[in-house]
């Protein structure tokens, strides 16, 4: 059953390669990086949750802008998203999502605006900073299976740490209308220590999907294989 709906409007996707050591150091014990073509990737979202709302008759609340960096793990082989930090604009959200989830959201100043097809998106909290100017240049499509495109976002999963505890939800909305796009990143301090995304990063823009998050549950640590005589679930 969801315990979180809401909508996710005109995301900007930027990512980078980087060294998979640098991002396990960023991991708890028993989460290990996904590779793709021997590095791991670190992600920069940008986008604006609307009518976000709760199954247990919570008030919808209004826009909100959120500013997600994640990479992309295994947990007892399943495939999912590990957020390394979450800044949102709503004070109510961002206890919310750590006190339920164990996310690591912050409290940012947040800004966006449209301009025709252009986004403009701005997100300031202390050193940690993210400026863009975005666009789609292309259609929409799903990605290719198989494809890299589809190895960052077709996920469904994501695994985080409250109180200690590895918990893990899922998350359910139609496959990513991705386009390609244009982005000039003017400001980006958003690596977390220990990270650092360096170059032209890869690029993608996804109008909106609906989406559906389940409550989270504890994630129990796996006996081996051998002493049960078959895989052991994670949770």
């Amino acid at each position: 059953m969801w315990l979180v709906a809401q909508r996710w409007e005109d995301l900007l996707f930027a990512h980078w390669p980087v060294e998979p050591e640098a991002v396990r150091r960023s991991l708890p014990p028993g989460v290990e990086p996904d590779l793709r073509g021997g590095s791991a990737w670190v992600g920069v979202v940008a986008f604006v949750m609307v009518g976000t709302r709760g199954h247990h008759r919570l008030p919808t609340l209004g826009p909100i802008p959120e500013l997600n960096v994640r990479t992309y793990v295994r947990v007892g082989g399943i495939p999912a998203v590990w957020f390394l930090s979450l800044d949102a604009s709503s004070s109510f959200f961002v206890c919310v999502g750590r006190a339920l989830y164990g996310l690591p959201y912050w409290l940012a100043d947040m800004a966006t605006a449209r301009d025709g097809d252009r986004f403009s998106y701005r997100s300031e909290r202390g050193r940690a900073a993210f400026s863009a100017v975005y666009r789609p240049s292309g259609p929409p499509t799903p990605a290719a299976p198989g494809s890299l495109e589809h190895f960052l976002v077709e996920r469904y999963r994501l695994f985080a740490q409250r109180r200690g505890q590895l918990v893990t939800a899922e998350v359910s909305h139609e496959p990513w209308p991705l386009q390609r796009a244009e982005a000039r990143i003017d400001v980006n301090r958003m690596a977390p220590p220990g990270l650092s995304l360096r170059g032209e990063p890869l690029v993608h823009y996804s109008r909106c999907v609906t989406a559906r998050i389940s409550a989270p549950v504890r994630v129990r640590r796996p006996a081996p294989a051998a002493a049960v005589g078959r895989p052991a679930l994670p949770y």
